[in-house]
């Protein structure tokens, strides 16, 4: 079984600003994953071509389950609401994260979480880029109980806040949450903290260790794999780990192949 996680930057490449389809497709269909986790996702964004692009790398990957989680109606780093739970935004521009699997999914839940109070600086990439003070936006678990050969395996995506220490926060919120789904456990996502950071916070056993930001050379690993201590003999053993260039995104994604 091949997880794998990626920060898409909405498939805008960094070579010309581009956010080009094919790009997007041959750039998740590389990954050859069973399970897949995207993060900065748009739907019906007019910068991304109005696409639907979690729908886009599901057929990449051939894969009959997928989902897309929005965390803000709107546009991001511009005018947009926060969404509440029952609230998917219809056919607005969204923003979000996606959840894609090619082993059937039994079941879905969402998990909102709020934004940092505070604005923060972050490095934006690309042209007209550099360094920016943001306010912060909402951020969205989307968790998935798959039934596989071993039995039912939790798998969740999400985008942690930028914001040091919200983060932090938003992680054990996150771990909290899933503890409510079966185990073995797996949390895939950019959670915007390095990997020793990651592992004290959330107690969990990360299941692949490379730097995934910039993507050009790599330097610190925000994208993480991560399993719940909880049923970990449960899950295969790790059997390869790598963090391939891609044609999109700032970020690398991180890609981890188990056992069976």
């Amino acid at each position: 079984m091949r997880l794998a996680t990626f920060n898409l930057l909405h498939g805008r490449s960094l070579t010309d600003g581009l956010v080009d389809p094919r790009r997007l497709t041959a750039a998740v269909a590389a990954l050859d994953a069973d399970v897949l986790a995207l993060q900065e996702v748009d739907r019906n964004q007019s910068r991304s071509g109005n696409l639907d692009q979690t729908a886009i790398a599901a057929d990449a990957l051939d894969a009959a389950e997928h989902r897309f989680a929005a965390a803000v109606v709107g546009h991001p780093g511009g005018r947009f609401r926060p969404l509440a739970h029952d609230d998917d935004g219809h056919d607005e521009p969204r923003y979000g994260i996606g959840l894609i699997s090619r082993l059937p999914v039994t079941s879905w839940q969402v998990t909102r979480l709020k934004p940092a109070p505070v604005r923060s600086p972050i490095y934006v990439p690309g042209p007209g880029g550099g360094l920016v003070v943001l306010r912060d936006e909402p951020r969205v678990v989307l968790a998935a109980v798959l039934r596989t050969p071993h039995g039912s395996l939790t798998v969740a995506a999400t985008h942690l806040s930028f914001v040091p220490g919200w983060n932090a926060l938003q992680l054990h919120q996150t771990v909290r949450a899933l503890r409510a789904l079966p185990a073995p456990r797996v949390l895939l996502g950019d959670l915007n903290l390095p990997a020793g950071a990651v592992r004290l916070l959330s107690g969990w056993r990360p299941l692949g260790r490379r730097p995934t930001y910039p993507a050009g050379h790599p330097r610190v690993q925000l994208d993480h794999i991560l399993a719940d201590r909880q049923g970990r003999h449960f899950l295969p053993p790790v059997r390869a780990v790598a963090n391939p260039q891609s044609v999109i995104s700032d970020h690398r994604p991180l890609v981890v192949d188990l056992d069976g």
